[in-house]
């Protein structure tokens, strides 16, 4: 256990220095480092905080707005004032100077805004279920990538084991073929043809190991690791043998990520259309305003213009907009609002539909190769006792060395379908688990 936490709290916290001896890497471990590092999952995440941040002020939408305003200005003008019919007055010119003070702070309460309001705020709590489904579905399937390229890698190793058996079978060809030529029992082509096919798998242990690496690459990639790690993998591929078709079908539109999300944009949609009909409601709000007004004439030459005037004060009232008639824009986003609910539920019941066709396929899929595995695992133990049978002829002399290479081409054609029907029954399983929604636990 102490092991498993150690490797776990390195890929966790570097992620970017090899292990000078390889480590074995659990599927578990694998799975672990994924929920901490992978990219996928953590823009996932980070969408998902932003429908977080929206909703902690979800309360804003009931609350009134506050502003206020503040201005102050300077004048100076050229004035030139005449008076007619007025005794003892006379024309006037001069400069005029004055300063004005305007501040005030207003206030707007909606309401009543025909419940738009409380459809908004129920449209932004939908939308942080909708992140949470949407983290959910990127986990599922980041999550079946990495399980799915880990058991790859078993896979191929098991492939490698194989290769190794069938190369040490053919050194020994070429040990015995040498032998028999030496004496004068053999011919030259028998050594030569087991030196060609011992090439050829020694070609193929070269080719093996590299695609192992490639798809340990991969899998750091999944995982979210920046470079390399020196580790090895498990040597078997555990197979569920207690699944069910009727097991996985139950209360999938409960589990299934993508049906949930589908499902809950039926509900966006529906609040969507709240939104909409809101239009043909009045909208009330209470108003306040609180302002204040300073004029200082600081050089006047008219003696009827005040010196100076100073207003301040508070108002309130309620105002009321009534929709009367706007093109029926209203009427035309309502009947687009009803559509997209009827276009969100034709695509949850199509999305039913594949889900259903996904899980039976797979499930079949499943079945074949679970058949297939018990099938090969017979074969297997055949086709090695069919070379011991053929190794030991040929040794004695009583076989050519055509009958030990065909016994050996069927080994190893028995360890390919053996090694594929086990990793073939293993993503089925993979996938029907994704589809179930279970596939993390």
């Amino acid at each position: 256990m102490k092991r498993r936490i150690g490797i776990i709290l390195f890929l966790f916290i570097t992620g970017i220095t090899g292990i000078s001896a390889q480590e074995k890497l659990t599927v578990e471990e694998a799975i672990a480092t994924t929920l901490a590092n992978n990219y996928d999952i953590r823009l996932s995440k980070l969408d998902s905080t932003s429908y977080g941040i929206d909703e902690s002020y979800i309360y804003t939408f009931f609350l009134p707005t506050l502003n206020g305003n503040v201005s102050r200005t300077f004048n100076r003008n050229t004035e030139t004032n005449k008076f007619k019919g007025m005794p003892g007055r006379t024309d006037t010119s001069g400069i005029s100077k004055s300063n004005n003070w305007v501040a005030g702070v207003g206030m707007n309460w909606v309401l009543f805004d025909g419940f738009l309001m409380f459809a908004t705020r129920d449209h932004v709590k939908e939308l942080v279920k909708m992140g949470s489904l949407g983290i959910k579905t990127q986990i599922a399937n980041s999550i079946a990538d990495v399980v799915r390229t880990y058991y790859d890698i078993v896979q191929q190793k098991q492939q490698l084991n194989a290769i190794i058996e069938q190369k040490s079978i053919s050194e020994e060809r070429v040990k015995l073929a040498d032998k028999k030529l030496s004496v004068g029992l053999g011919a030259k082509p028998e050594l030569l043809q087991a030196k060609v096919d011992l090439n050829a798998f020694i070609s193929s242990q070269h080719r093996q190991n590299t695609v192992i690496l490639q798809l340990k690459e991969q899998l750091n990639q999944l995982m979210g690791v920046s470079k390399g790690i020196n580790y090895d993998v498990l040597d078997t591929i555990p197979i569920k043998q207690d699944l069910t078709l009727d097991n996985i079908l139950t209360n999938i539109d409960q589990t299934n990520p993508d049906l949930q999300i589908f499902k809950k944009n039926i509900d966006i949609s529906k609040i969507v259309l709240r939104e909409v009909k809101s239009g043909y409601y009045p909208k009330i709000s209470l108003v306040s305003n609180y302002n204040f007004n300073m004029v200082n004439n600081t050089q006047n030459i008219n003696p009827f213009q005040l010196p100076y005037r100073q207003v301040s004060g508070l108002s309130a009232g309620l105002t009321a907009t009534v929709p009367i008639f706007n093109g029926f824009n209203v009427t035309r986003q309502v009947k687009q609002a009803k559509l997209s609910i009827l276009q969100q539920e034709v695509q949850y019941d199509n999305q039913i539909l594949q889900v259903d066709v996904a899980v039976k396929n797979a499930f079949k899929d499943y079945e074949l190769q679970k058949q297939n595995l018990l099938l090969e695992e017979d074969n297997i133990l055949l086709a090695k006792e069919n070379v011991n049978i053929a190794l030991e002829r040929f040794k004695q002399g009583v076989s050519t060395y055509i009958e030990l290479r065909d016994a050996q081409i069927s080994l190893v054609e028995a360890y390919n379908r053996l090694i594929a029907a086990r990793y073939n029954a293993k993503v089925a399983e993979i996938q029907l688990m994704r589809l179930k929604g279970e596939i993390i636990r």
